[in-house]
């Protein structure tokens, strides 16, 4: 009875090592398979995200950018997350993370990606400005009355035209008028009279002598 005793003690002296071994690997295994570092780069950003890492221990995270640092070297514990501003740039960089995780170097990580440039918006066309309206007239209101008179029937020209050039030099004016030979005439007619009238007074005389 004594053999058998202790060949059940050895075996499950045996399984109970076995089952310790499996529980050490469960725990080895669970940070392994519980560290998840995750980041991506854009054009203008980084972002960093890391999660369930051990808070037991010191872990640390550095970021570059063209081989400046962009993060320097920060610790942090079971997680970590940031965003990270990219300078200008006209051409690609190369951006580094470099996570260290204080429960063995298995869980680090060394990871380097590329930020593309970013694309510039076209420039948009100024607005164009309104042309000017012309100010209101500030003039006041015509208030004369419409012209009610009959258009004029008269010729444009109502002067009559001048006479024509006679064709003979003119005479020379001497101061007499158109009268002269009147007054002439009657002068000469009263000469006459009085001559006849004193021949027939004479002859009366004579006859009566």
């Amino acid at each position: 009875m004594i053999a058998p005793t202790r060949a059940w003690k050895r075996s499950g002296a045996l399984i109970a090592g076995a089952a310790l071994g499996l529980v050490g690997v469960g725990v080895n295994a669970a940070p392994a398979s519980a560290h998840t570092p995750v980041w991506t780069v854009t054009c203008s950003e980084v972002t960093i995200d890391l999660k369930a890492y051990s808070a037991r221990v010191t872990n640390t995270v550095t970021v570059t950018a063209d081989g400046k640092d962009l993060l320097p070297t920060q610790e942090f514990g079971r997680e970590f997350s940031k965003t990270l501003q990219l300078p200008e740039h006209k051409a690609e960089i190369e951006v580094r993370l470099v996570v260290k995780a204080g429960d063995g170097d298995r869980f680090s990580r060394d990871e380097t990606k590329t930020a593309p440039v970013c694309e510039s918006p076209e420039p948009s066309e100024p607005p164009q400005e309104p042309e000017p309206s012309e100010p209101p007239s500030t003039e006041p209101p015509n208030t004369e009355p419409p012209n009610t008179e009959p258009p004029s029937t008269e010729p444009p020209n109502s002067e009559a035209p001048p006479a024509p050039a006679p064709s003979t030099p003119p005479l020379a004016e001497t101061g007499g008028s158109s009268a002269t030979p009147l007054i002439a005439g009657a002068a000469a007619a009263a000469v006459a009279a009085g001559a006849g009238i004193l021949v027939v007074t004479r002859r009366r005389r004579a006859a009566r002598g």
